[in-house]
This record gives structure tokens, sequence and C-alpha cells, in this order.
């Protein structure tokens, strides 16, 4: 059949090598899953990331990789036992956790906050570094401003400063290190989220990271109350640590 293939291509003028190339093109070695084989996890959880990376987001619903992923949602919840489990262990987020507590709403309600400098967008909740997709905060208030509604009148409230049940507060102090939701809220709305060393805010030079700092540091004996915090951005947190680092 071979020898045939080059008398044709003889009489049409062609060379031996112009041959040579097409049959060896032709029949180059491709790699093709078998029909049946088993996918790996780890072929999965790629897939997973690979899905949450083109949708530029943290959590991929079921809809979501049924209509861009590789393998069948249900076979993938089939292996890990449940969609959850299986975004989980690829290290993505809940796309539809049940049961979320107000504190663990409001808490990533004020990290995006945090983050912006502004208030968030209900679209942010799709993306870092929110840890909570919409749907939760759909189904306990029903509409994105009514969470946040309800975050204000939570965060703006006088309520029980106890610390968190895995936190003990030490015996030379009278609070915990880590300030409350209502604590953050308070410091970083008197600051105007921004930086009191430097003045940057996130609402204006994007990228800028903000936290919530002792004047007084905690290691030397400063309690966490709102007179001993203040607004810094990571720079100046950074700069201040460094100046209050005892050298040997």
């Amino acid at each position: 059949m071979i020898y045939a293939e080059i008398q044709r291509a003889a009489r049409k003028g062609r060379t031996y090598r112009h041959f040579r190339k097409r049959v060896m093109t032709r029949n180059r070695f491709q790699l093709t899953r078998v029909s049946g084989q088993p996918v790996s996890d780890a072929e999965i959880l790629a897939d997973l990331k690979s899905v949450a990376s083109k949708l530029n987001a943290t959590t991929v619903s079921q809809p979501q990789y049924r209509q861009s992923g590789r393998y069948d949602d249900t076979t993938v919840a089939r292996r890990f036992g449940s969609w959850n489990k299986a975004l989980l262990a690829a290290g993505l987020t809940l796309s539809n956790e049940v049961n979320i507590s107000d504190e663990r709403l409001f808490e990533n309600i004020l990290t995006l906050w945090q983050h912006f400098g502004r208030q968030p967008r209900r679209s942010e909740l799709a993306g870092a570094p929110s840890l909570i997709s919409q749907s939760p905060y759909n189904r306990r208030f029903r509409s994105w401003t009514a969470a946040l509604e309800a975050f204000t009148t939570y965060a703006n409230g006088t309520g029980n400063e106890a610390p968190p049940r895995h936190e003990t507060v030490e015996a030379r102090h009278s609070t915990t290190r880590d300030p409350s939701i209502r604590l953050r809220w308070k410091v970083l709305q008197r600051d105007r989220f921004t930086c009191c060393g430097c003045g940057a805010s996130p609402a204006l030079n994007p990228g800028v990271v903000l936290h919530v700092d002792h004047k007084k540091p905690w290691s030397e004996g400063g309690e966490t109350i709102i007179e001993n915090l203040q607004t810094l951005c990571s720079t100046c947190n950074l700069g201040k640590s460094c100046m209050t680092t005892v050298t040997p």
C-alpha cells in the first residue's frame, strides 16, 4: 500500500521527501483517553481548580461545573462524598453551605468592607477574599441589601463583647488579643478605612491591605479596646513591628 502511494506521489511530481513527511505526520502517535478508563482524584481536583480560575472565583457551583467542567458533576460529588467536600479537597470555598451562623456571614462582610475600603458589592462575593457566596445571604436575609442592613445594625450595636469560645483571657489582660467584629468595625469606621500612618486607603489605592493594630502592643500589656486600636496598612504595620522589635 505504501508502494502504491509512492507511485501516485511520483505521478503528481512530488518528491519522496514530501511523501515521507505526509505519511509520518499522518501516522504520528497521539494519546487519547480510553473510553471507560477511571478518572483519578487528582485529575478531578485539577479540573475543579481550572474551572474556578476561568470563572475568576473562589468556588464553583454544580451548574457552573456542568457547563464548563470536563467530568460529570454527579461523579465528582459521589467520588468525594458530596460537592462541598470536593470543593474543600480542591482548596476552594463552599458554594452552597447551609446553616452558616450570622457571625460568620457578618465576618465575611466585614472582611470585604475592610479589603475594599467601602461597602462591598454583591458581585464581589464571588471572588477573593470572600469565603462565602451570595446564596447563603439570600437564604438568610432574602437579599444582599437586607444582609448589609442586618450587618450594620449588628456591628453598630452594643452587644456582649465576650471572647470567642476558643479563646481565653490571659492573666494580665482583661480582654482577648483579637478584636471582635463590632470592635473592628468601629475602629475602621472611626479611621474612615484609612491608614493612620500614611493615609492610604484601598478605596483610593487598590492593593492596600488594612489591619486593626494595637497602639500599645499586646505583648507589653496593651488591651484590646477602641482607645488602644488603630487602622494601619500592611506597610506601616510592618514598619511599626520592626521599630518595636528588640534586637539582641
